[in-house]
């Protein structure tokens, strides 16, 4: 991205802080300075000034430290950078020469004594509470974003497809073999990192939703559910794929049809303007209806990005109503305690006319 798409995201979050009557916002969220200057660091600080013009930043400064004096130079060239340790309360330092200044900052990251420091630091600022400010600009991603998206998507579909070309889910492999294979394939095939640890559930583990890979042997018969995905350039994919070894019995491919259906049923009510809890409905009501609604112990998806989970929440007791532009998952599950369990998702576009599909393998029952 230019240092002008950095620009055009704090000229937005300005406007965020004059319709909330602040003067600055004090940025601590590393992945929130990321987004809004382009700086990749471990250590770093930004205010960004309400009353600052594009291409006139003379009071938003970033703070980091010494370790990344030309990292800072060369990512954000277009701001005043400060070189100190503590590079939040460098900033709290300077700002504290406002006397009466309305300072928003990030109360879902600051502490209770990091905020008590401040205010020690700067007894005359007013401090104040802004949750989610920047992420509230995350939700909507540009077509950059969408481009990494893309591509991270695009390597764990790649690498989902050489695993299984190769051999790689056969029995008697263990879930961590498997894993570890997938996430060396996503590597190989584009991606800068994985999103999060893979799940690779086998047989009656598969019922578990979040199982974390273990020695468990594959076995012929076995549900194999993968949830997995790959970043690039911070981005991240979230795809669920699930698997029969050998032959499907007719118990399996009942579960795998309905959730199937649900799913498509979810990624039809995608639509700007949509209530999130209306989305959850559309797809669990399928299962519902066919008696397992017990059995969907999740909500129906998340937003996906800078983050693996983001706003918008899409789940029955979620608030407010989806955004063009936004990207999401899809991943209704139905799980049998000790038997088997299966979920299917996909990480989406939200768009004016029918969603963009990101994460391209088949969702076909697939017997291997």
């Amino acid at each position: 991205m230019s240092t002008a798409d950095h620009a055009a995201r704090r000229a937005a979050l300005r406007g965020l802080l004059t319709d909330r009557d602040l003067d600055v916002l004090i940025v601590t969220d590393l992945l929130n300075i990321r987004y809004l200057t382009g700086f990749t660091g471990s250590n770093a600080a930004l205010i960004v000034d309400a009353a600052d013009e594009p291409g006139a930043e003379n009071g938003t400064l970033v703070c980091t430290d010494g370790r990344y004096v030309t990292q800072v130079g060369e990512q954000v060239p277009d701001l005043r950078a400060v070189i100190d340790r503590a590079s939040a309360a460098a900033l709290i330092r300077r700002l504290a020469e406002r006397a009466g200044a309305r300072v928003g900052f990030e109360s879902h990251v600051v502490t209770v004594d990091t905020l008590a420091g401040w205010q020690s630091l700067a007894p005359h600022l007013t401090l104040t509470r802004t949750p989610g400010l920047v992420e509230q600009l995350r939700e909507v991603k540009d077509e950059h974003e969408i481009g990494l998206l893309r591509r991270a998507c695009a390597a764990a579909d790649v690498a989902l497809t050489a695993l299984v070309e190769r051999g790689g889910l056969r029995p008697g492999r263990t879930e961590r073999e498997v894993g570890r294979e997938l996430e060396f394939l996503m590597l190989e095939h584009g991606a800068d990192g994985i999103s999060f640890e893979t799940i690779v559930a086998a047989g009656a583990n598969s019922a578990i939703p979040h199982h974390r890979p273990t020695g468990a042997v594959l076995a012929t018969g076995d549900f194999v559910k993968l949830d997995f995905g790959a970043t690039v350039a911070g981005y991240h994919s979230d795809m669920t794929r699930t698997f029969v070894l050998g032959a499907a019995a007719d118990w399996q491919r009942d579960v795998y049809e309905l959730v199937h259906r649900a799913q498509a049923a979810g990624r039809a009510a995608l639509g700007p303007g949509v209530p999130v809890s209306d989305v959850d409905a559309a797809s669990r009501s399928v299962i519902e209806d066919a008696g397992y609604g017990e059995l969907f112990l999740h909500g129906l998806g998340h937003g996906v990005g800078l983050e693996i989970h983001e706003a918008p929440g899409i789940g029955k007791a979620g608030t407010g109503t989806l955004l063009a532009g936004a990207a999401v998952t899809v991943e209704p599950g139905v799980y049998f305690s000790g038997r088997g369990g299966v979920r299917i998702e996909d990480t989406l576009v939200v768009r004016e006319e029918e969603p963009e599909l990101l994460t391209l393998t088949s969702k076909d029952l697939t017997i291997v």
